[in-house]
């Protein structure tokens, strides 16, 4: 059973577990079980069946898809108050994974068990509103990223990842051509060309935006 902090922290995050009867609720605390992962630790691979329906309290997880070649490409991320649609999908039909989910931050998560999940959705309407606004959101991501694999230039794709992230960028080259699906010594080019022509400044694992406004017309060309 999850301890009294534990119990707040996940009422807090996900308001509509509060709505259950006293009942429900008590039978969900003590079916739930509470896990810490540190930074790069695998979740769920692909082929893998699922074992229960995560609610992430804090840190983050990224969920991606490999090629065979080794190459990488971000679907989507999930952080606290969120949870993962892809497990939605495989609970809902009993399929196995296919994605890889990967601890970005150091997390720590409630995992629902399968038949609470179920139970849940089938006769609980403020959980069953947010798996589906979950699914609407998440397919409107992967409608974008689609899009822009499709339809966008690398270079420009990069300029709209590094819009989005702080103004001074603590990764590696590599990490963002992960995030693009793209190779690392194509995203060190281009990184190249964008900081000849004065728009960020290249550090060791460091990226710091120097002109934002040149970035965002460059993304929206």
């Amino acid at each position: 059973m999850l301890t009294t902090a534990t119990t707040q922290q996940l009422l807090h995050r996900y308001p509509m577990l509060a709505q259950l009867p006293a009942a429900e609720l008590d039978t969900l605390l003590k079916n739930a079980t509470l896990i810490s992962l540190t930074g790069g630790t695998v979740v769920f691979d692909e082929n893998q069946p699922c074992q229960g329906f995560p609610l992430v309290l804090s840190g983050s997880l990224r969920v991606i898809k490999c090629a065979a070649s080794g190459r990488e490409l971000q679907l989507y991320r999930v952080g606290p108050g969120e949870s993962c649609i892809l497990t939605s999908s495989c609970l809902l039909g009993h399929a196995r994974y296919q994605a890889r989910g990967i601890v970005e931050q150091d997390m720590a998560m409630v995992i629902l068990p399968a038949d609470i999940f179920h139970r849940l959705l089938a006769r609980h309407e403020p959980f069953r509103n947010y798996v589906f606004h979950l699914f609407s959101e998440r397919f409107t991501d992967l409608m974008a990223l689609v899009s822009a694999v499709a339809f966008q230039k690398l270079d420009q794709r990069l300029a709209a990842l590094l819009i989005h992230k702080p103004l001074h960028i603590h990764t590696t080259h590599q990490a963002l051509a992960d995030e693009l699906g793209s190779a690392r010594e194509m995203v060190s080019r281009l990184l190249k060309s964008f900081a000849d022509q004065g728009w960020v400044r290249l550090g060791r694992e460091q990226i710091d935006i120097v002109d934002a406004d040149a970035l965002k017309r460059f993304a929206a060309l």
